[in-house]
């Protein structure tokens, strides 16, 4: 039988736990996974080759930019959400045996429901629920829905169950819906089940002017007849407490669904719903309920902390790695994490952004390198419209931070491109793709020959020639055949003419490499922090101490 796409065939494996024992809808889903199992599960996947370093400008810029969307680093409160969201779908299910007939009582109270129009009745009163809720809590850029997408990603959607002829919804994610109303949070719901099986729920319910009670029971016997095991609701903030009849009725709403209907439900969204969620917290109708988790920015390691074995240092140091920069330092240096965490405050989205946006614009104006006075002029010029959170957060006022909890970076991808703009329309700069008609192993090797030191006229010359000569040669074979070509020439040019110097530019300082005197004078405010600069480098000649060892 061939499957629609993204469902699979259930495959029955023993949990080893006997409460889960016989029941299809668990035993069909994936093993429990360990922590290791986990952390490979959920790791961002990077394309980094160390040759796309010497890639043209405008592909780096390309290449630089998949961080936004596939750098992801596993820390401790992504596996605390996994495990709990693990707990939580198989306990739902623990209620609702395909088996035993115990689902099908659940849909047989659903569809009385549904038939009287109230949500209180039943048909079997033994039905005993085993869902629980979960309030999931955080500001916006703290990864709250990309961490679930990937939690839930590790889960098939639709799995067919072929001795039972049934499909099961494991996840289902829906988002609140702008307007703020409880009805159309209903619509929204029967919309994704129609993009997910193809069914015709929208036209059957939502065209129709039904009440949000009726709404709620049919959604909540959807629910069961397709055997949803969890339901993530997005964007919990948006709800408002006016155009959905009051707080009140929305906890009953919540409510209805986990305890009387059986499934779990996940509620994320920002600080701003907490009218929602601290009535959800306090309820004592909720005795059933998983509690909450607060995702709040990462924290900065105080000073007796080893900084590699803290979220903040691991997080920094895995991003640090994937750099295309020809002058990139291999590791972070204290000063310029102090930086990245003052102008980020530790919101993930902001680390992430900041870093690629300072990464193409190191690109753009040829510094190579990612400094600290780099990352301040990205800030200053990019992030201008997350400022007042920044500073907020910065402050420490609890005030001041409550009025920014929906934080949000408009526009990255027009920047980038704006800096692509810029960087293709810097005249200064060597046109290599032009140079060699858009070969790109020849713009490879002009650009690795340009970092080794061969800055010459003569190169663009001599690896056309190879090219055109050898066009069967690999750039491995290429590379000692030009060198060899370059020091021949460079032997003839200098017995025919003294070597000239080039003079640099003092505005070209900064993109000399680190260790150099113009370099460091270029990234100093001042005499004296070019003089710690050059301390820090161990480049300051101590005159003092040495007279005073002859003493």
């Amino acid at each position: 039988m061939t499957l629609p796409k993204g469902m699979v065939q259930a495959i029955y494996k023993d949990t080893g736990i006997s409460q889960y024992q016989g029941n299809p809808l668990i035993e069909a889903l994936p093993p429990i996974l360990d922590r290791r199992q986990l952390k490979e599960g959920l790791s961002g996947q990077i394309a980094f080759r160390p040759t796309d370093i010497y890639l043209d400008g405008p592909t780096r810029i390309h290449v630089i930019s998949q961080l936004l969307d596939n750098f992801f680093q596993p820390l401790s409160r992504h596996i605390e959400l996994e495990s709990k969201l693990s707990v939580m779908l198989r306990q739902g299910y623990v209620g609702r045996n395909l088996a035993t007939g115990e689902l099908n009582a659940h849909i047989q109270n659903g569809y009385e429901r549904v038939m009287q129009g109230d949500l209180a009745v039943f048909r079997f009163e033994h039905v005993e629920s085993t869902a629980k809720s979960l309030a999931f809590i955080g500001c916006s850029g703290s990864g709250k829905t990309s961490s679930l997408n990937r939690i839930l990603a590790t889960y098939p959607q639709l799995i067919y169950h072929e001795t039972y002829n049934f499909t099961q919804i494991v996840f289902l994610k829906i988002d609140c819906p702008h307007d703020g109303s409880l009805k159309s949070l209903c619509h929204n719901f029967f919309r994704e089940i129609d993009a997910v099986l193809a069914t015709n729920y929208v036209r059957r319910y939502v065209e129709k002017r039904h009440s949000v009670e009726t709404l709620i029971a049919v959604m909540a016997h959807i629910a069961n007849t397709h055997a949803i095991g969890l339901l993530v609701i997005d964007e919990i903030q948006h709800l408002s407490v006016k155009h959905s009849g009051g707080a009140e009725r929305m906890l009953n709403f919540f409510v209805t669904l986990v305890n009387e209907i059986s499934v779990p439900v996940v509620m994320v969204g920002t600080p701003k719903a907490r009218s929602v969620f601290e009535l959800d917290l306090r309820s004592a109708r909720r005795g059933a309920g998983f509690g909450a988790i607060l995702w709040e920015p990462l924290s900065k390691p105080s000073g007796d902390q080893v900084i590699s074995r803290t979220e903040w240092g691991a997080f920094t140091n895995r991003l640090w790695k994937y750099q295309w920069l020809t002058k990139a330092s291999p590791d972070v240096t204290d000063e310029i994490r102090d930086t990245w965490y003052d102008l980020s405050q530790g919101i993930m989205d902001v680390v992430i952004k900041l870093f690629v946006l300072s990464q193409i614009r190191a690109v753009v104006t040829g510094v190579e390198r990612i400094t600290q006075s780099l990352m301040r002029k990205v800030y200053q010029d990019e992030l201008k419209p997350i400022h007042p959170m920044i500073d907020a957060l910065r402050s420490g006022d609890v005030t001041k931070i409550a009025r920014y909890s929906d934080l949000t970076i408009p526009d990255v991808d027009r920047k980038i491109l704006e800096l692509g703009h810029l960087l293709r329309s810097n005249q200064e700069r060597i046109d290599t793709a032009v140079k060699y008609g858009g070969n790109e192993q020849a713009i490879r090797l002009h650009n690795m020959l340009v970092d080794m030191g061969y800055v010459s006229e003569l190169l663009e010359p001599l690896i056309n020639r190879a090219f055109e000569n050898h066009p069967g040669l690999v750039m491995k074979d290429l590379m000692p055949l030009i060198l060899s070509w370059y020091q021949s020439a460079e032997i003839e040019k200098t017995a025919s003419s003294k070597p000239k110097m080039k003079a640099m530019k003092k505005a070209d300082w900064h993109t000399l490499d680190s260790n150099d005197l113009r370099f460091l004078f270029s990234q100093s405010a001042n005499e004296e922090a070019f003089l710690e600069s050059l301390s820090r480098e161990g480049l300051l000649f101590d005159a003092e101490n040495w007279i005073n060892s002859f003493g």
